[in-house]
């Protein structure tokens, strides 16, 4: 039907409607530290006119400077033209006075981590911007509704959490108080949806969602450390090998710098009384001694100079050649079981030259162990990894076995079985009949003590853990736990055996979750807790992980990959162990369990899967 000539958007008498203005076309970002000069970056790529401030020409100079030298690698790197950079470059000024924001649409504080330094600039922004300006702050640690109640316009304040590196990364918390306008709410997610960003609503609580998740993780490993438990090689390999990380949890905290990390976790304990929150005390005394990290040139780790990220040995770096116990010869290897992980720790012995009897508890159990393996390797094939005569000759080094007699005359015994100590122990015992003295007894357990595998045996001193990851024929870390009894030339033996098969080997001692669980599980559990509490929904938390955290899943992922009830197992063993109430099980957990909603495996966990 023919619209009417009276239609006045029809009408050849109207004019034009007016372009569209983009919102906040005018922002001034209050701080021009690493984070608000990032902003800055982001803003005026994105067309924005940016008023950056700071206390100090010296400072704001410093940022343009910064600016001037990010820009240029990005036309370098074929992401802008020279074109576009002096254009961005054209809508930045800079100045020491907060007056320069009377204009401004939207004003972003990114100003130190200090409730009177953060509240004192947003009273003096009262006095200086329009009635409509949105004010947000940058802030990781502290209430958002605390500064916007000491806001004469507290409506128009809210949190906007950007990571660092600005440019670089995706996400952004925006965080309401009670006292927010939703309008104001809708108005900054938009803006960051047109920056490229990833919002994420999440509501005001000390680290809000990814630090609140990533800061109790980084916590309960700078204890790990401080303990003495593991060294913080070995500690920082073990997550970034074991758990995808792109760096491990003591260089996070030296980049993150060691004050802020102690700031934030102080603000999270006085909310939650979660000891696991409460700063581990190496914090403290490392921020006291000026030792916050790679901008002072020294924290967990010591650093070329005071800002750069390269690291120089120290007191505490171990020696390449440190003198260790010599090994005793490995020529044939037995694996004990017939599981995914018996037969992928199998493979890798073999790849590695190894002859390997793979034993199980029935010929047809062992065969079908084989057969994964064979899988396997066609896969590799088919992929060019290996050459059907390589693949072959791997299979062939592979001998079946459907008893446990047939280790006899192995030099190492690997037990991957299931994840039960007394049938660990039962094995242990038959090992112990089995085995010709001088063997090797190794232990896969992920979280069981390995003690008490040991004390199964007549001959505990032989006994040790060997932690694989799954895939094993894909996963490089290998935890190699000691306990009290473990002989010398035996824990030699397995960091030779290690280095062999191409793992990388991390020590730590036998204790509950070792390195990687003991750091894993807690943070899978509290993001169970944050959903449980209704805080946020699964896909913001694993959408805040993934691009906040650089992690290779988002916890809720991981949780349905490993199976939930693997999961509280684990948190199980680690509560019992360490008693501490914050490592209980959460509720919703074993509410799933017990429902049998276990995962991918069940088609339900967290979320539903397609049957296959």
């Amino acid at each position: 039907m023919a619209a009417p000539l009276s239609d006045p958007a029809l009408s050849p008498q109207s004019p034009p409607a007016p372009a569209p203005q983009p919102p906040f076309k005018t922002i001034a970002v209050v701080g021009l530290g690493t984070m608000g000069t990032g902003i800055t970056e982001v803003l005026a790529k994105a067309g924005r006119e940016v008023i950056g401030i700071d206390v100090g020409e010296a400072q704001t100079a410093k940022a343009l400077a910064t600016l001037e030298a990010a820009t240029a690698r990005a036309v370098e790197r074929g992401r802008l033209t020279a074109g576009e950079r002096a254009a961005a470059l054209g809508r930045v000024r800079t100045a020491t006075d907060l007056g320069a924001a009377a204009d401004a649409d939207l004003v972003i504080e990114v100003a130190p981590e200090s409730y009177e330094v953060k509240q004192q600039i947003f009273r003096e922004l009262d006095g200086i911007v329009r009635p409509e300006t949105i004010l947000a702050t940058g802030t990781n640690a502290l209430s958002v509704t605390r500064l916007a109640a000491d806001s004469a316009r507290p409506e128009r304040v809210l949190g906007l959490h950007f990571f660092n590196p600005a440019p670089a990364m995706r996400l952004v918390e925006v965080v309401s108080s009670v006292l927010t306008a939703p309008q104001a709410v809708a108005a900054v997610t938009d803006l960051a949806i047109e920056l490229g960003k990833e919002p994420v609503a999440v509501g005001d609580r000390p680290g809000f969602v990814a630090d609140g998740l990533l800061f109790g993780y980084l916590n309960q490993a700078a204890a790990m450390f401080e303990a003495r438990y593991a060294s913080r090689e070995d500690i920082d390999a073990a997550m970034r090998l074991g758990c995808g990380l792109p760096m491990g949890p003591l260089a996070l905290l030296d980049l993150i710098g060691v004050d802020t990390a102690r700031t934030v976790l102080e603000a999270m304990y006085a909310e939650s009384r979660d000891r696991l929150h409460a700063p581990a005390p190496i914090l403290k005394h490392l921020s006291e001694a000026g030792l916050t990290g790679r901008k002072a040139g020294r924290g967990f780790y010591t650093y070329e100079a005071p800002g750069s990220g390269t690291v120089v040995p120290d007191a505490s770096t171990p020696a390449r050649d440190g003198v260790r116990s010599a090994g005793r010869p490995v020529r044939s290897v037995g694996v004990a079981g017939s599981g995914t992980m018996a037969s992928g720790i199998a493979e890798v012995f073999a790849k590695a030259g190894y002859e390997v009897v793979l034993a199980a508890r029935s010929e047809e159990r062992a065969q079908a162990a084989k057969a994964r393996i064979g899988k396997s390797l066609a896969r590799s094939v088919d992929k060019g990894r290996l050459t059907a005569e390589a693949a072959a000759g791997i299979l062939e080094r592979v001998v079946p076995a459907g008893s446990y007699d047939a280790l006899a005359d192995v030099e190492l015994a690997v037990e991957a079985i299931a994840e039960d100590l007394e049938v660990k122990r039962q094995l242990f015992a038959t090992l112990d009949k089995v085995c010709k003295p001088g063997a090797v007894l190794a232990t896969t357990t992920s979280s069981l003590p390995v003690v008490a595998c040991a004390r199964a045996t007549s001959r505990p001193q032989d006994v040790i853990g060997m932690h694989f990851f799954n895939p094993a024929p894909a996963m490089k870390l290998v935890e190699v736990v000691r306990t009290v009894l473990t002989a010398d030339d035996v824990h030699a033996t397995v960091r030779e055996v290690c280095a062999d098969i191409g793992k990388h080997a991390v020590d730590c001692g036998d204790r509950a979750g070792f390195i990687v669980n003991a750091l894993l599980f807690p943070y899978l559990n509290n993001a169970i807790k944050m959903v449980q509490e209704h805080y946020a929904s699964l896909d913001d938390i694993d959408a805040a992980m993934r691009l906040g955290g650089g992690y290779p899943m988002g916890p809720f992922e991981l949780l349905d990959v490993v199976g939930l009830d693997v999961s509280l197992a684990i948190e199980k063993v680690l509560h019992r162990e360490f008693r501490d109430p914050g490592l209980a099980p959460a509720p919703l957990l074993e509410h799933l369990v017990a429902a049998g909603c276990l995962g991918r495996k069940t088609g339900r966990g967290f979320r539903e899967y397609a049957r296959r």
